[in-house]
């Protein structure tokens, strides 16, 4: 279907403009077609999330009518599932590629830095998928995505736990733990924006492997022990 174009929209749309005037049309294919609604759809979710966005707008935003969405898509759950499937296999593909070879320190750094580079370059991405989901159970949730993050670390704690004479088998605990908290401190850090990224990484890394480095074999809580004396 012919699409007007925007004067002044996405430059991968605009080029090849003859720029004669505001009316030029050009067609795009299927493949482009399907593209151009997952990144008009991206936008809005992120911006007023699954129940704010519709089709219409969707429709509306792309200068399509409603059916090419539902061509495309099926419908609202339709796109919103592919928007947050890529969302999440590029955010786990970034982490994964980014823990090389290196001291365990360095990769725990890399696996903070990713997670932060997603935050910093895929803003939109970051808030559709910290936001609750009415169709989690077909796409997945933010909290299985840092799961599947986790297991990617959890081998360093398993080495560094085996290497100090812990038990290994609380390496998915630990794991969690660092993942978790980097990415709180990354939806923190989204709003506020400072300090710059290497350093909130450095200050995240500090506390995970200063605290690493003097576990306790047998933690306890000083709580519990003064209720019980």
């Amino acid at each position: 279907m012919a699409v007007r174009r925007r004067r002044h929209g996405r430059s991968d749309r605009s080029s090849g403009n003859s720029g004669s005037s505001g009316s030029t049309r050009v067609r795009m294919t299927g493949k482009e077609r399907r593209q151009q609604l997952l990144d008009v759809a991206r936008a809005l979710f992120a911006e007023k999330g699954f129940d704010g966005a519709s089709i219409e707008e969707i429709a509306h935003r792309a200068e399509v009518s409603k059916p090419v969405v539902y061509e495309h898509f099926g419908g609202k759950e339709g796109i919103y599932a592919v928007v947050v499937d890529r969302e999440m296999q590029s955010l786990l593909d970034l982490v994964v590629s980014a823990l090389s070879a290196g001291h365990p320190r360095e990769l725990l750094e890399q696996a903070a830095c990713a997670l932060l580079d997603y935050i910093d370059n895929s803003t939109d991405g970051f808030r559709i998928l910290v936001r609750d989901s009415p169709v989690a159970s077909a796409t997945g949730t933010f909290s299985g995505l840092l799961n599947d993050i986790a297991s990617q670390v959890e081998h360093i704690f398993g080495l560094q736990f085996s290497a100090r004479g812990y038990d290994p088998e609380l390496a998915p605990l630990y794991s969690q733990a660092l993942v978790g908290m980097v990415a709180l401190t990354g939806q923190w850090w989204l709003e506020v924006h400072r300090p710059a990224r290497d350093e909130v990484a450095a200050h995240l890394v500090n506390l995970a492997w200063n605290g690493l480095s003097h576990l306790e074999h047998d933690p306890r809580l000083r709580s519990r022990d003064h209720d019980s004396a």
